[in-house]
């Protein structure tokens, strides 16, 4: 498989994680945290916004590859992240479904009671990542996938379900495919912290690529988008080799916690630890409800999450 490029030589691995976490703020939403603290931390904040997001992985000649993407606008889910977004209503609607229930889903996610919510979860993962990358998690029967999303029909589809123009089931009915669940693992669960102006309730899943399928960035939206070695990545988080890499204007120079949020840090260290692609896919792991609070460390704003 191809390689992310050169990279650097790796920082060496630390021992046993620490049963408490702080990140940094970052610092497009320091302003809002210290607003947060000023009037009172403890308070109840917006309603998480329901999301999900995509973690593919590959092997690379230097560890575990993933895909990163590039999101132009300052949100919560940070300035680089996994393919992935807010949950529509669009994808309450029907189609033609492989693998697991959703009942069956309810259960992974830990969400029993309310399989309706966990079907839009793993529509939204699949509508997500088709839109941003290109890669279809869905194939003409529940023991295929589609070879080639490439060429002007398939990005005209992929622009259409950026603006909203269609869903997802508009776009496999017409091409009678069939949504591959059984492509996805559950991985994480991450509520935004109460401070953010616009909080998610953000549910990860992993898959590969299907074979003759690659990512591409959305022709009207995408501004980068690469495989990245997950090791390296997290390897110095003091240092500033992914927004270096990215190579924009808002990340060249900063800090791993100023471009991403703590989810996609943690989510990156989980995909560096394993020694493979498919030791990665294999492990399987309870989903836990991650969410980071607000408070004042050494006099400045952080996150701490709880790991016990």
């Amino acid at each position: 498989m191809r390689s992310s490029g050169e990279l650097p030589a790796r920082a060496p691995r630390a021992g046993r994680a620490p049963a408490v976490r702080y990140f940094e703020i970052p610092e497009q939403h320091r302003e809002a945290a210290e607003a947060w603290l000023e009037r009172g931390a403890g308070l109840p904040g917006s309603a998480p916004t329901p999301a999900s997001a995509v973690v593919f992985v590959r092997d690379g000649e230097a560890g575990v590859e993933t895909y990163l993407s590039y999101r132009a606008r300052t949100t919560s889910l940070g300035t680089v992240g996994f393919p992935g977004g807010p949950v529509e209503a669009h994808d309450d609607e029907p189609l033609e479904w492989s693998g697991p229930t959703p009942g069956e889903w309810a259960r992974r996610l830990g969400m029993e009671g309310d399989v309706s919510r966990a079907r839009r979860a793993v529509v939204a993962a699949v509508r997500k990542a088709f839109e941003e990358t290109g890669v279809l998690l869905a194939g003409p029967d529940p023991m295929s996938t589609v070879e080639s999303v490439e060429g002007a029909e398939w990005m005209s589809s992929r622009e259409a379900l950026a603006v909203g123009d269609v869903s997802l089931a508009q776009v496999l009915g017409r091409r009678r495919l069939v949504l591959r669940s059984d492509l996805l693992k559950p991985l994480a669960h991450w509520v935004t912290s109460d401070f953010a102006h616009r909080r998610y309730d953000i549910h990860y899943f992993t898959a590969v690529v299907p074979d003759g399928q690659s990512p591409t960035l959305l022709e009207s939206k995408g501004v980068w988008g690469r495989w990245v070695d997950a090791s390296q990545a997290v390897a110095d988080p003091a240092g500033s080799w992914l927004g270096d890499l990215v190579d924009r204007p808002d990340t060249v120079g900063r800090r791993i916690d100023d471009l991403s949020s703590p989810g996609v840090q943690c989510v990156l260290e989980t995909v560096a630890e394993c020694s493979s692609a498919i030791a990665f896919l294999a492990k399987n792991r309870a989903v836990v409800t991650r969410n980071p609070v607000l408070e004042v460390r050494d006099g400045r704003p952080v996150l701490r999450l709880d790991l016990s």
